[in-house]
């Protein structure tokens, strides 16, 4: 089913970003990117704005590609006022911005490692998923409609990864919960997404060298593709009850499995709720979430 809906995803040149951006973009979207490296790639990881584009275009959709870099809320503003003039509006934003430079799997406490850690999970993670927010809002508004997801993860509720990373993500979850009661009379929802292991070039290559590590983590049944969360995200879209479910937090293969949707190598991953545990936040609209199509209360 094509659709026509104007998406933004951000930190979209490799990754889950990329992944739902080309998601999205078969599905007829027009899918502006936005990240820092428009045709060179960032880090040691390859992947640009300028590829994810051509891809999208390629697949059915349009691809449009902005360099922007999330840490300046000027360039941010300058975004949608983009958005805005050459679309009118907008549907769906993906809120995937977020820094984990290689320095955070070094050995150490926090206190041994670089500050700009914090910088890099929390302001260009976690302040830019606020702010992006706060200017794609007033438009949704404006259309009576609109969907905000954020990519979080079960760092949300323990220990997980070096410090900031889980503060970052159970602030997206917060985000998600609050922005919600906020624009429940506007039809706007707004999800957050708890993936299982992305099979992302990092983490591919993590996989190679700790084998162990997958094992551990519930093994090659809870892996899932970059375009996973692309595909739920367009079945939430044309779901008539989103907007009871709004505010939640969601293991993406469980959201998958009520949708019906599968991932785009054909499987159905497993979700690693029984390792991880449960997200902390459930719908805000005022839904009983214990008659919720996923048993919010009885799988707690």
């Amino acid at each position: 089913m094509t659709s026509n809906r104007v998406v933004v995803v951000t930190g979209a040149s490799r990754g889950i970003g990329r992944g739902t951006a080309l998601a999205l973009g078969a599905c007829g979207d027009t899918v502006y990117v936005t990240g820092r490296g428009m045709t060179q790639a960032t880090g040691k990881w390859q992947g640009t704005l300028a590829d994810t584009a051509a891809e999208i275009t390629r697949r059915g959709g349009k691809g449009i590609a902005v360099a922007c870099d999330h840490a300046d809320d000027g360039q941010t503003k300058a975004l949608f006022e983009q958005v805005q003039r050459e679309q009118g509006r907008i549907d769906v934003l993906v809120n995937n911005a977020f820094g984990m430079p290689d320095s955070a799997s070094s050995p150490g406490k926090y206190w041994e490692r670089s500050l700009d850690l914090w910088h890099s999970t929390i302001d260009i993670g976690l302040r830019s998923s606020y702010v992006a927010s706060y200017y794609a809002i007033p438009m949704m508004i404006r259309q009576n409609r609109g969907l905000i997801v954020f990519t979080s993860g079960p760092g949300a509720n323990r220990h997980m990864h070096p410090l900031p990373y889980g503060v970052g993500k159970v602030g997206h979850d917060k985000l998600a919960h609050d922005i919600a009661h906020e624009v429940v009379p506007h039809n706007v929802a707004t999800l957050s997404f708890w993936h299982g292991l992305v099979r992302t070039d990092r983490t591919i290559e993590a996989m190679k060298l700790s084998p162990e590590w997958v094992k551990a983590s519930g093994g090659e049944q809870v892996t899932e593709t970059p375009e996973f969360g692309g595909r739920i995200i367009d079945a939430a879209w044309r779901d008539a009850d989103l907007m009871k479910i709004s505010g939640s937090t969601f293991w993406t293969a469980e959201l998958a499995e009520h949708y019906g949707v599968m991932d785009a190598d054909g499987q159905k991953p497993v979700s690693r709720r029984a390792k991880y545990g449960a997200p902390i936040f459930g719908p805000a609209s005022g839904f009983d979430p214990s008659n919720s199509f996923l048993d919010w209360d009885k799988k707690k």
